[in-house]
């Protein structure tokens, strides 16, 4: 027999999970996303990208501002869920809402928990060099991504990898892994093992002050940085062009051969000299255009050896 499910998540990450669920044949009795935002030019309010999808699929969507009274609770319970699945919801759920479905709720994390919980896994991992990431299937508990462990994938990350890269594989393991989870759960077969508490790290908001490029740090930390924050923020670094200072967010780098003080041109082709080795751009995008590859970029803007990224 199918699940009786109900879907929390919000944005693009979750949308290939609440997909496989569905064609899956699992009877999704609501999704809970966030409220729209107003974007764009002109401020017109988004749905989601969950939103969208489950509106495109007919199934019904809350967007509710809390989970915490017991209206929202009742609401919850009427759904007569076996479980709930959460897939970057956005939103803490409270101790009610966690126990209202019969086999609790479970959440799909972006990351090989107890490593890099919280709020930015991905980014983080990117940024620290890990070597690998993953997705788990947790069973959510009160604490923050401090639940049983049920399943879990793992994900090599290369230093050609930038965070979206990262994130759109994790999306496409996850979907699947949660389809797995949730066949198991079904079956009565899902097993749950407690985290560890060995190698527990947090991975915090991202915060704009972090995007500015120390280039005395060595090219392999450069590399991570800038691929950890690509495309959103984006990690930026100023430099002389046409006679005024520019920034330039760096959107894709890769390792190269040279030398220098840090921060200095090496050549015309945007290698950059960092504390220990150089790093080459690959992509970047100037204030107010869109992105472009380096050698766009120089066509425009051609640049000599000798100047300074600041």
């Amino acid at each position: 027999m199918p699940l009786r499910l109900i879907f929390m998540g919000t944005p693009d990450f979750a949308v290939p999970t609440l997909l496989e669920l569905v064609a899956h044949g699992h009877d999704i009795m609501a999704v809970y996303t966030r409220a729209p935002k107003p974007a764009g030019r002109g401020m017109k309010l988004q749905a989601t990208p969950v939103e969208q999808e489950a509106r495109r699929l007919g199934i019904p969507v809350m967007t509710p501002t809390t989970l915490k009274t017991p209206e929202a609770l009742e609401q919850f319970s009427a759904y007569d869920a076996d479980a709930a699945v959460v897939v970057a919801f956005g939103m803490i759920l409270p101790q009610a809402i966690l126990d209202a479905p019969r086999s609790g709720c479970f959440n799909l994390h972006a990351s090989l928990l107890p490593r890099w919980r919280g709020a930015a896994p991905i980014n983080r991992a990117v940024m620290s060099g890990d070597a690998e990431t993953g997705v788990m299937v947790m069973k959510m508990d009160a604490g923050l991504d401090t639940g049983d462990v049920a399943m879990a994938e793992r994900l090599t990350i290369t230093d050609r990898m930038t965070a979206s890269d990262v994130h759109d594989a994790l999306a496409r393991l996850g979907a699947d892994l949660m389809v797995r989870a949730m066949a198991a759960l079904e079956r009565g077969t899902l097993q749950l093992i407690k985290q560890g508490e060995a190698g527990v790290t947090y991975a915090a908001k991202i915060e704009k002050a972090e995007g500015k490029i120390d280039w005395s740090r060595p090219a392999h930390a450069v590399l991570r940085h800038i691929h950890g924050l690509s495309p959103f923020p984006g990690a930026w670094s100023e430099m002389p062009v046409d006679g005024e200072t520019a920034r330039l967010k760096i959107l894709r780098c890769e390792p190269a051969g040279g030398t220098g003080s840090p921060g200095t041109l090496l050549d015309d082709q945007l290698t950059i000299a960092c504390g220990d080795g150089a790093i080459r751009i690959v992509e970047l995008q100037r204030a107010g255009k869109a992105p472009m590859k380096t050698a766009e970029f120089l066509r425009g803007t051609p640049l000599k050896a000798g100047a300074r990224m600041q």
